[in-house]
């Protein structure tokens, strides 16, 4: 049986950038993934958000690894002409209530140490005349990115550092080992077999039903998954902001925020839709365009001049969720042997947003452990 120090389950962004990791720390390295092309799952989904970490619980997971990704994530857009824009970000108030927010936002983020200013409502329309706030949160350091280009220069170096990504090789089930020196054993779609001494289960949307086919892990060490379906529009016509605007927080959802692709172009979106489904095969990733009525009189609380039909059904992702739609959000799950016991075996589970800002940084730590 063929074998290798390290095997990678899944090519999204966090898969490349783990697998970049291990191969440039010289271990011969595979990604295994199912579909013909990498970042097809979750991480071709998502709002191409550089989060500045802003929101996170200080000493999570979440908040360290946001802030310490998103310089490595502009690090490498820089080196590897990965295009991105520094555009920076208005979460805005109306109202002493929000404002208040935007205050125990203000010392969160100086907390997990993000630069922001706090904006009065002239200040803030200076920068955004078409807004409507009584205040605003400046965070100079949130941006945009042009998330495949940043998987493409993740797959590169991988290449470059000896490691391969192997397309239409789907991880049924794997033989776990308990013992230091002796590999695990995978065995794939077609029957065939590969020994690994380390394994990385990245497979994002799949991740928890995966870990229940690995034979050794204990079940409790495995979360239940839940589906949250996140809808976006795209607005018709020119956008007359250049900063990304999100609404001051209201509980664990961020609210429907405006946000810009590279072309200027804006969406709104995602909104929060619980599914009722059991697996990622039975999700239905069509925009309802009925889901945007309820988007207007969200974003006219900040933008009262957006058109009548001025929104148009876009795309969708869905978060890989470990909690159900009444629980409080859980951190980042990176699960190694201090753990569930097993050497040189990493579970990622709840790799949600922040997890393309946070890829290169959970990608450390995975080598880490």
């Amino acid at each position: 049986m063929d074998r290798v120090d390290a095997l990678v389950i899944g090519a999204g962004a966090v898969g490349l950038a783990v697998a970049r990791a291990l191969a440039q720390a010289g271990r011969e390295t595979i990604v295994a993934e199912a579909l013909d092309g990498i970042g097809q799952g979750v991480s071709s989904r998502n709002s191409e958000v550089i989060h500045a970490g802003l929101y996170y619980t200080p000493g999570s997971l979440k908040a360290r690894l946001c802030v310490r990704g998103k310089e490595l994530l502009y690090a490498l857009c820089a080196s590897h002409g990965v295009d991105h824009r520094r555009c920076g970000k208005l979460t805005v108030a109306n109202g002493p209530e929000e404002v208040a927010a935007l205050r125990t936002l203000q010392e969160r983020a100086a907390a997990n140490g993000v630069g922001v200013e706090f904006l009065e409502q002239r200040e803030a329309l200076a920068l955004e005349p078409a807004l409507r706030c009584s205040a605003a949160l400046h965070s100079p350091s949130t941006g945009i990115v042009d998330s495949h280009g940043f998987m493409l220069a993740l797959q590169g170096d991988l290449e470059r550092a000896g490691g391969m990504v192997a397309f239409g090789s789907r991880v049924e089930s794997a033989r776990l080992s308990a013992r230091a020196g002796e590999p695990h054993v995978l065995r794939f779609a077609d029957g065939s077999e590969l020994a690994a001494n380390i394994l990385v289960n990245s497979a994002s949307l799949h991740a928890p039903a995966l870990a229940r086919r690995f034979e050794g892990l204990d079940a409790r060490f495995v979360p239940r998954e839940w589906f949250a379906k996140g809808n976006y529009y795209a607005l018709g016509g020119r956008s007359p902001f250049t900063h990304l605007i999100y609404p001051a927080p209201a509980d664990a959802h961020l609210g429907t925020h405006l946000t810009l692709d590279l072309g200027g172009q804006a969406k709104f979106g995602p909104d929060i839709e619980w599914l009722d489904v059991q697996s990622p095969e039975e999700i239905d990733y069509r925009v309802d365009p009925a889901r945007a009525d309820g988007f207007y009189a969200e974003v006219r609380r900040y933008w009262p001049e957006l058109p009548d039909g001025a929104l148009a059904p876009s795309y969708s992702g869905v978060r890989p969720k470990i909690h159900g739609p009444h629980e409080k959000a859980p951190d980042f799950r990176i699960d190694g042997q201090p753990l569930h016991g097993i050497p040189g075996l990493v579970n990622l589970f709840g790799i949600e947003s922040p997890g393309l800002t946070s890829a290169m940084a959970i990608a450390e730590v995975v080598a880490a452990l």
